[in-house]
């Protein structure tokens, strides 16, 4: 009796998946594991790549702005101010997350904005950018999510306004992975996956890549997920 009444059950919702589809797919979604992607630019290319590529193994999201464009995330100044508000009360199981590409540009001291002086500051330099990265771990440590941090990528020796120096975002890299080693936290490199391929798959005198270089980043990053998620 008990089997029969299985079978009817699952009759049931079986069918309800054939009429509505829709409603059947939803179920399936709310099963899969949710997973934060959270960074600048670079992030913002890749995202779609990802959610594509895991559509069947994991919800994929980002920050999102109110008229419904993705949120860059910036340094880890705002960082430390938002963080809160990203996680949100969302039950993560994955978070894979990256600062550096901002805190490594060059501001005008006074108004705050881009800047291309090399004597103008660093929007954090190596001391509050580690002081910052810290407090944004211990944030995401209390979310019980499996933890992902993406090294900042790398760009060319020229790149258009702002100014970012040449060989930042090794030192700024060698800072956050120590942190990120200390608090047993995962790494995905994503600075010496794009490395050797600059050329091939980074737009000229830019931080950002081209269709194809975000399509690239995308693979690194599911598989760290599907890693992670296997774990």
């Amino acid at each position: 009796m008990k089997s029969r009444r299985i079978f009817l059950k699952n009759s049931v919702l079986f069918s309800s998946i054939l009429v509505f589809p829709n409603i059947g797919f939803s179920v399936i979604q709310n099963k899969l594991p949710k997973v934060l992607i959270i960074g600048d630019s670079i992030s913002i290319g890749y995202t779609p790549f990802v959610k594509e590529q895991l559509k069947f193994y994991a919800e994929v999201s980002r920050p999102m702005l109110d008229n419904g464009k993705p949120e860059n995330c910036s340094g880890t100044t705002k960082g430390v101010e938002n963080i809160d508000r990203w996680i949100g009360d969302t039950k993560w199981d994955v978070i894979h997350f990256n600062f550096g590409l901002h805190d490594i540009k060059h501001v005008d001291p006074i108004t705050g904005e881009n800047s291309n002086k090399p004597e103008d500051p660093h929007q954090a330099n190596i001391k509050q950018y580690k002081k910052n990265i810290n407090i944004i771990v211990e944030k995401l440590k209390t979310t019980n999510a499996k933890l992902i941090f993406a090294t900042t990528t790398p760009y060319p020796t020229t790149v258009s306004k702002p100014l970012r120096k040449p060989g930042m975002p090794a030192k700024y890299n060698k800072a956050a992975i120590k942190i990120m080693n200390k608090n047993n936290i995962s790494i995905n490199d994503l600075y010496s996956f794009m490395l050797p391929r600059m050329g091939e798959l980074q737009r000229p005198n830019n931080v950002h890549f081209t269709p194809e270089g975000s399509s690239a980043l995308a693979f690194q990053v599911t598989d760290r997920i599907k890693e992670t998620l296997s774990e």
